[in-house]
């Protein structure tokens, strides 16, 4: 089969399309044939090298996938040849599907049939691939994790990413007004568009003393941070007392400073999220389904284009999620 392997850790030179055993289900597994895989950071983070994992290479990534059930193996009872699915990335015992184990940026993929979600016939395998690691996060960042509530104000920074995109519009479902940061005028405006009130230019504004500002001088009462490093000592200081900072990763690095004055004089919790759990999987698909949620998509690839998606996520050229269709 054909599939993008990463052949080494390091720049996207070494993403290359070529062929790889196409794999055999197991017993308990299935053989999904993929349709649409979700690209994000991830992909550029397994394709660098993640300090302390070692990968065989070469290695396929990506996590997100929606497919067709190609062939079932023994001990399968809950699914069919023929099924249209969406795959849970999380596999049991073994870690992330794409950073763990092999992943679905080929024509075909292997998994636990336990990772099997049906996909409802109104919901694309393009929007469902969107959903897992990018929208699945947000949910579990915002209302699992963070309760967010009607009426509070919720500031989130990297906007124009997947997990950006996915929290603005939770955010919105949730009742909550919206202050989105990005790093450029277009892609402010285009947050503006999505459901946000108020938008800032991170590059050309100092973000907490403007959300200050729109908050006459109150501070927010959730802030969403995954950006760590280059944005935490900002985000500490645009929270309100009693407010919560949220976070699920730290793209800019770990070693972010805490003010811990601000922490204690303003009473901030500092909440972590995880990833996701299936119910959050299966709450999503539902809105999306009723319509109530329509994932932000970017564009859709070939697989033979697997180079330029990497090259637009490292360079921060896309708004929403990019798709890849191998």
């Amino acid at each position: 089969m054909r599939a993008a392997l990463i052949l080494e850790h390091g720049d996207r030179n070494n993403v290359v399309v070529g062929d790889y055993p196409k794999p055999v289900a197991d017993h308990g597994e299935v053989l999904v044939k993929v349709k649409s895989v979700s690209l994000n950071h991830l992909d550029i983070f397994v394709r660098r090298g993640i300090p302390g994992r070692k990968l065989e290479l070469p290695h396929i990534s990506g996590g997100d996938v929606a497919g067709i059930v190609e062939e079932v193996g023994q001990g399968v009872a809950n699914v069919t040849p023929g099924d249209r699915v969406l795959i849970d990335p999380h596999i049991p015992g073994k870690g992330a599907l794409g950073e763990d184990t092999t992943g679905g940026l080929a024509e075909y993929v292997k998994v636990p049939a336990g990772n099997l979600i049906p996909l409802p016939d109104n919901i694309s395998f393009d929007e469902a691939a969107a959903l897992p690691i990018a929208y699945g996060t947000a949910w579990r960042m915002l209302i699992t994790q963070g309760k967010l509530q009607a009426n509070e104000t919720i500031v989130i920074l990297g906007a124009s990413g997947g997990v950006g995109n996915a929290a603005v519009l939770i955010a919105k479902l949730a009742g909550a007004r919206i202050i989105a940061a990005a790093g450029s005028d277009s892609k402010a405006e285009k947050l503006k568009k999505l459901g946000a009130d108020h938008v800032i230019n991170y590059n050309k504004t100092d973000f907490s003393k403007e959300v200050w500002s729109l908050t006459g001088k109150q501070g927010a009462d959730v802030v969403v941070d995954y950006t760590g490093k280059a944005t935490w000592p900002q985000s500490i200081k645009a929270t309100r007392k009693g407010g919560r900072i949220l976070t699920c990763g730290a793209t800019t690095g770990f070693e972010a400073v805490t003010d811990l004055r601000y922490v204690w004089v303003r009473e901030i919790s500092i909440i972590g999220s995880n990833g996701w759990g299936e119910r959050d999987l299966h709450t999503l698909l539902d809105l999306v389904s009723r319509k109530k949620l329509k994932p932000v998509i970017d564009r859709v690839l070939p697989l033979d284009d697997i180079r330029e998606a990497h090259r637009l996520i490292e360079e921060r050229e896309f708004f929403g999620k990019i798709i890849i269709h191998p």
